[in-house]
C-alpha cells in the first residue's frame, strides 16, 4: 500500500475548503508537507479522472471539477492507483511445494473479500464529508487553544 489515496484526498479536501479560488501546487504542497512536483503528479491523475481541473497563468491553479458531494474516496482511489488489485499474490511460488503449490488458491478468495470490503467502504465517504470533518476538528482544536 502507498500513500497516494491519502495525499489525493488531502488535496481534494483542501480544494473543497478553499473552493473560492484556484489553488497553486505550491500551496497544496505546503499543506501536504511535500514537494510541489508530487502534488502536480497527483493533480495530473485527478484531472484525467475528471475530479480536478487546472488553469494556467498567474491567477491559475487547481480547482475541483465536480461537486465534492459527488466525489467518493473510491473515485479518488481509482484515479490515483495504477494497480487495480490492493492485495497481490507472490507470482512464482514453487509449484511442487505443498505450501507453494496451494497458497494462491487459499489466499486469493480472502484477498478478494478484503478488497471488496475496502472498496465498498471507500464508496460510502465523500470528499465533502472529509472536508467537513477536517473543518470541525480544526474548530474544536482552535476552541481548546
Amino acid at each position: 500500500m502507498n500513500t497516494r489515496l491519502a495525499v489525493a484526498a488531502h488535496i481534494l479536501a483542501f480544494l473543497t475548503v478553499n473552493a473560492a479560488r484556484p489553488v497553486s501546487s505550491e500551496t497544496l504542497a505546503s499543506s501536504v508537507n511535500t514537494n510541489a512536483s508530487l502534488v502536480r503528479r497527483m493533480l495530473v491523475l485527478t484531472n484525467k479522472a475528471g475530479l480536478t481541473m487546472a488553469t494556467k497563468g498567474k491567477a491559475g491553479g487547481a480547482r475541483l471539477a465536480r461537486n465534492p458531494e459527488t466525489i467518493t474516496l473510491l473515485d479518488v482511489y481509482r484515479a490515483v492507483n495504477e494497480q487495480p488489485e490492493v492485495l497481490r499474490l507472490h507470482p512464482h511460488p514453487h509449484p511442487l511445494c505443498p505450501v507453494g503449490g496451494n497458497i494462491a488458491a487459499v489466499l486469493q478468495p480472502r484477498f478478494d473479500r478484503s478488497e471488496a470490503t475496502m472498496l465498498r467502504e471507500l464508496s460510502t465517504t465523500t470528499i465533502a464529508e472529509i472536508a467537513a470533518e477536517v473543518l470541525a476538528r480544526n474548530a474544536a482544536r482552535a476552541a481548546q487553544a
